[in-house]
Formats: C-alpha cells, sequence, structure tokens
C-alpha cells in the first residue's frame, strides 16, 4: 500500500515508459486484455486499433473462448488475424460466423449476448457520463463536430459493461462538464444500468468508487501531480494506488510479431505529421499506395 494522495511512496516502476522495450500504446493494449475474461463477446468498433490488438491479446493469452462482433463487417467473429488498415474488412467478413446488418445486429445480437466494449470518449466526467457528439455548446453550430454517439446512448443506459480508453490524456477530455451527452455514467438516481466499469489512459489506470473516477493505478514513469494536471476535475486516489506491471515478454512479441505487426495501434497515440507518416509507412507495407 501507499500513502494517501502520495506518489513518492508507490513501489518500483520497472520498465520506464521512455524505455526502448516498450512503448506507451503497448502498455494500454495489455491493460486492455487484462480486462478479458472467458466467454466474454466484445463489441469492436471502427478505427480502434488499440482496442482490437488488447482484445486479440486478451483472447489469445487469458479468454480463447472469447468472441467479438464488429462493425467493420458487421459480424460476430471467434477467430482472429492480424491487424491492418487497406484490407482490414477481411479479418472480420473472412471470419465471420454470423453476418447481420447493422440494425439487426443492434436489436438481436446486443440483447442476447450482452457485449462488453471499450469507447473513446471525446469528453469524459468524473461520473463516467461522455461525449462524442460535438465540442461546443450550440450543436447546430460546434467548434469541432465529432464522429458521433452511433450505438452508445442504446447501450450504456441499460447495461454496466462499458469501458473506456482515452489514449492521449488531457483537461480537453477529462472535463468537469461535458458539452453534449452520448453516454451514460454513475447518474444518481438510475434505475438500470450502472455506468463505465473502468478506464485506460495513456497515464493510468481507474475505475468509478461510489460513481466517482478514481485513479487505482499509475503507469512507468507518472506520478500522481502530472495526473491531476491533466485531469479538470477532482479525481479520487484509491487507497492501495500501485504501479501498473508493465507488458511482459510474451505480450512484445504476440503485439509487435503476430497481432499487429504493422503497428496500427500506434496511430491512435500519435497526431499531426508523425500520425501522417505512420498512416503512409503502413498503407506502404501493404501494397496500398
Amino acid at each position: 500500500m501507499c500513502e494517501y494522495g502520495n506518489p513518492n511512496s508507490l513501489p518500483p516502476s520497472g520498465l520506464l515508459a521512455e524505455d526502448p522495450q516498450y512503448t506507451v500504446d503497448e502498455q494500454i493494449c495489455v491493460c486492455i486484455s487484462k480486462q478479458v475474461k472467458d466467454g466474454d463477446v466484445w463489441a469492436q468498433g471502427i478505427n480502434t486499433p488499440l482496442v482490437s490488438a488488447g482484445l486479440i491479446l486478451g483472447k489469445i493469452r487469458y479468454a480463447p473462448r472469447a468472441r467479438f462482433t464488429s462493425a467493420i463487417g458487421q459480424a460476430l467473429v471467434q477467430d482472429w488475424g492480424p491487424l491492418g488498415i487497406a484490407d482490414i474488412e477481411s479479418l472480420w467478413v473472412g471470419k465471420g460466423l454470423i453476418h447481420l446488418g447493422f440494425a439487426a445486429g443492434a436489436a438481436d445480437i446486443l440483447p442476447k449476448y450482452r457485449p462488453k466494449e471499450f469507447f473513446r470518449p471525446a469528453q469524459v466526467d468524473s461520473r463516467g457520463n461522455f461525449n462524442n457528439i460535438a465540442f461546443g455548446k450550440d450543436y447546430h453550430r460546434p467548434r469541432m463536430r465529432l464522429p458521433g454517439s452511433g450505438g452508445i446512448p442504446d447501450v450504456t443506459p441499460l447495461y454496466d459493461h462499458s469501458f473506456l480508453y482515452v489514449p492521449r490524456h488531457s483537461r480537453l477530455t477529462f472535463a468537469a462538464k461535458i458539452d453534449f451527452l452520448s453516454g451514460v455514467g454513475h447518474a444518481p438516481g438510475r434505475e438500470r444500468g450502472g455506468g463505465p466499469r473502468y478506464l485506460v489512459s495513456d497515464l493510468g489506470q481507474f475505475d468509478w468508487f461510489e460513481g466517482r473516477m478514481r485513479i487505482t493505478s499509475l503507469h512507468a514513469h507518472i506520478d500522481l501531480e502530472k495526473v491531476k494536471r491533466k485531469t479538470g476535475f477532482d479525481l479520487a486516489v484509491a487507497p492501495d494506488l500501485s504501479r501498473t506491471p508493465p507488458p511482459d515478454a510474451e505480450d512484445l512479441r504476440l503485439l509487435r510479431e503476430e497481432i499487429d505487426p504493422l503497428a496500427t495501434r500506434k496511430l491512435e497515440t500519435l497526431g499531426g505529421a508523425a500520425r501522417k507518416d505512420l498512416l503512409r509507412e503502413i498503407l506502404r507495407q501493404e501494397g496500398a499506395i
């Protein structure tokens, strides 16, 4: 245990995030993999390679009977293949156990299999309410239009098995007040569902204790004060705050050599020119350009 709120009393961190032995995207993937339990059905969204890599890693290492539903290909799959960009549809379409349209999937698969899902919020508050609609107060004239809510409003009011991930932790994302509501959190008086269970960012791992977000572990080379500075609300701290276990050698081998040899997972942690350069390199390796 560490003294409440004192990052200096944390145990040794092991490998540093800057250490070339592993990178922050690999740390996030490993954290995601440990949420996968045998027999789970996980929903895989569009353009979420960090989550895809983490779920596949979890299936290989911990949960061989886990299955996935995918908006890409609209299929239920048990098998997996290496991730990519130009031909990613074949991973899901070619391995589908069943194929359904989006409406049928939402009406038939969601209620029956109750899939778990990782969502990436553009904004999230201390209660786990989150926004993927727009930045700005005026819906018709937003500062930025976001991808949209998709099926999030259908799932989060009813179920208690949503999970969140944030590749780049900032006060913009961890906001005291969100601009629009697309995902329902731990709202007082809820009759069904229970809000998100878990969140992982590039700084640490979090849960919700008594409906309030709290940090449960810090990634290597991250101190608690940095997390607080990058969070736009008062963050609770678990009394047994610890260091996130680093990826082991087999995690790294599987991610780099079998699951995601093109490193598509890194696209979610990069921005600007670095992201464009990696995207071009992946497409070049796939023969798409």
